[in-house]
């Protein structure tokens, strides 16, 4: 616990003009990590000197982005086995008071709603058929064409609020739903593209790694196959690599997210949200992967 007499005091030392007193009092609060916010925030409130507002900003921002680094790398060193928790980790480097219940609690909401309509034994075909109809149809979920570019397409409790989102963010949804149906749909990590694949092991099929087909979530679901995939990567004059077919890895689908992020405030020209992206993508980089 921190003593909060203790730490208001070092608050109030922040207009210092005096460096090396300014620079002790920052670190002495970085130190307190997250337990220091509220009490940051609540003098940011009650400040009046521009000076006091800005520092107290800053610190806060550090704090908050060294929460977000040390809960990815958590992540990442432990498998990266829960899709849903590391979006939400990417989700509050923007967004850090993020209500993850929230997000949880709209995710469950259009499962129930879809395994309320699922019959027993229904075809893999039929279960994309419910999944798109309530999907797109009933919770109007869709690609955001217009503004494409824009960063907000990548934080799922923005995608959530808005039903638009750019083709990975609304892929990620939509297999999250069906995985917690047990409904086999993944993520594929197509160059300029990301699509959906529908596993089905138990099944003899036309594609390797028993792939029945493929998903494309940015077009209300569409159902392809790998003839398409084919067409696609012949368009792009690009070979046919077994990555471009087969299901990725949930530290992909985060690498993805972040150069999405990375390149949106590019083009903004958001030097400083560039450059701690960039920090964040090295943390769940492998050593073979190129920034």
């Amino acid at each position: 616990m921190i003593n909060p007499t203790e730490i208001n005091s070092l608050i109030k030392l922040l207009d210092d003009p005096d460096q090396e007193i300014y620079s002790h009092v920052h670190d002495k609060l970085l130190s307190y990590g997250g337990e220091a916010v509220d009490h940051l925030e609540s003098a940011w409130e009650q400040a009046f000197d521009p000076i006091l507002q800005e520092r107290i900003a800053d610190i806060v921002h550090e704090i908050q982005f060294g929460i977000v680094k040390n809960d990815l790398a958590l992540w990442y060193q432990s498998g990266g086995f829960d899709l849903l928790q590391g979006v939400l980790i990417i989700n509050k480097y923007q967004y850090p008071d993020l209500d993850e219940q929230k997000v949880i609690n709209q995710i469950e909401d259009i499962k129930r709603e879809v395994w309320m309509q699922m019959h027993y034994e229904t075809s893999p075909v039929e279960q994309i058929k419910l999944m798109n109809h309530i999907f797109y149809n009933v919770y109007g979920f869709a690609g955001n064409k217009t503004n494409h570019q824009d960063p907000q397409n990548s934080y799922l409790s923005q995608v959530l609020e808005s039903r638009k989102g750019n083709q990975i963010s609304l892929a990620i949804i939509y297999s999250i739903i069906a995985q917690k149906l047990d409904i086999p749909v993944y993520g594929v990590n197509l160059p300029q593209h990301f699509i959906l694949a529908y596993l089905d092991e138990s099944q003899e099929s036309e594609f390797e790694s028993g792939i029945l087909f493929y998903i494309n979530a940015f077009n209300k679901g569409f159902i392809f196959g790998r003839r398409d995939v084919d067409l696609f990567l012949k368009q792009l004059n690009l070979q046919a690599e077994k990555q471009f077919y087969e299901p990725c890895s949930n530290a992909d689908i985060i690498r993805r997210i972040l150069r999405n992020l990375i390149s949106a405030y590019e083009q903004l020209g958001s030097t400083e949200k560039v450059s701690e992206l960039r920090e964040l993508l090295e943390i769940v980089n492998d050593s073979s992967d190129d920034l």
